[in-house]
């Protein structure tokens, strides 16, 4: 079959790979008919993490049920399901207590499992024409039948449940205001999220014209970072006060003002001084414990200089960690079907899966207006 297979820094090509077979009882192979490039795809693709050449892409994966072990019993041949871009068990510690993004079965010796990364497993990505997906009734997600909201669905495996992640960590409520540094995808799924939870004022920063003008759009106050420190931008839209909330969607690779000078904490910093005393982070941005292209030495070992002492001196208080999507996407399917979210606004370009070296290029320098590439292996692109 053909996948998205990992060559070298910033180059990936369209190979022919091994087609997936039901390994176990409980796996079933889905035919992938939607599979979306991340951000965190980028983290690998520029060589800033240990992924070897071979590693096939992909772990935002949606499809159709093709073939099933004889353990699984809540799937039939012909369901259309999405799966989170967590690999869990379901009957762990963690998977119990609904921490699924930290699985203790599926990747020996790591809490935590995914498709197509680097240290998440033996899990080939899904931007390929097949899955296969382990512990399939507990991984699947069933859609209503059909093609209806499959941009919409498709940001369900991972960036609209960590957008809204990123919102829980922080404990938005109705009535409050939140700045979101970031308007990436994830950025704007957690701006978007936060709206959805009753946000009086959300104050998106970037520096990105299109992004920023897709936050104005969801009703968001765009925040440009380059004209001027971002948290006194929005304190002086706060009354001085800052914002109650704050999240971090960027993480270790953020960028200061000057375009390409990478400062790995400077998010991290500016929410410091943006959110008000007593307030709360939430961060789902991709933090690493090493980093070999880091800008200096204690960043490639994942030490960052943060503000610990004014971090303390306001009482924040901070939530860390990558989504667990099971805990937010049934909830935010049914909020789709029932037309109270569209999250694929964020989604700049479908495209089959023969156009991904080109899309992974394109995404990667933030040209053309790319913002959330949605491909679709073997398939016509949704229109």
């Amino acid at each position: 079959m053909k996948a998205v297979v990992y060559e070298k820094p910033f180059q990936v090509a369209v190979r022919d790979v091994e087609e997936p077979e039901v390994q176990h009882p409980n796996d079933a192979v889905i035919r992938i008919t939607s599979s979306a490039i991340c951000g965190s795809d980028l983290h690998m693709y520029e060589g800033r993490t240990a992924a070897e050449p071979g590693i096939v892409f992909g772990h935002e994966n949606l499809g159709i049920v093709e073939e099933i072990g004889s353990g699984v019993t809540t799937l039939v041949h012909g369901d259309r399901v999405v799966m989170p871009f967590n690999v869990a068990c379901g009957f762990c510690k963690n998977c119990l207590a609904g921490k699924t993004g930290y699985c203790l079965t599926v990747n020996p010796g790591f809490a935590g499992g995914a498709y197509g990364y680097v240290a998440m497993g033996p899990f080939p990505g899904g931007q390929a024409e097949r899955l296969r997906v382990p512990f399939a009734d507990f991984n699947c997600l069933r859609l209503p039948p059909g093609r209806d909201f499959e941009s919409d669905f498709v940001l369900l495996a991972d960036i609209f449940p960590t957008g809204y992640h990123g919102c829980e960590l922080a404990e938005v409520s109705p009535g409050e205001s939140v700045a979101v540094y970031g308007a990436g995808p994830v950025g704007l799924m957690a701006a978007y999220s936060a709206l959805l939870r009753g946000a009086a004022e959300v104050y998106c920063v970037d520096r990105v014209p299109e992004r920023l003008a897709k936050a104005e759009e969801i009703g968001a106050v765009p925040i440009d970072f380059t004209q001027g420190d971002a948290a006194e931008q929005i304190k002086e839209k706060t009354r001085g006060e800052g914002t109650d909330k704050g999240v971090d969607a960027v993480g270790y690779q953020a960028q200061g003002a000057e375009p390409g000078q990478e400062e790995p904490a400077v998010v991290l910093n500016a929410l410091v001084e943006t959110v008000r005393p007593t307030g709360m982070l939430g961060v789902p941005g991709l933090y690493v414990p090493a980093d070999p292209g880091a800008p200096d030495e204690h960043a490639k070992k994942g030490q960052l200089l943060v503000s610990i002492g004014r971090l303390f001196e306001k009482g924040l208080r901070v939530g860390t960690g990558q989504c667990n999507v099971k805990q937010y996407n049934r909830q935010l399917r049914d909020l789709i079907i029932a037309g109270r979210a569209e999250p694929a606004f964020v989604v700049s370009h479908e495209l089959p899966l023969e156009q991904a070296p080109s899309a992974y290029e394109k995404f990667d320098k933030r040209i053309e207006g790319y913002t959330k590439v949605v491909l679709h292996p073997g398939h016509t692109p949704v229109a």
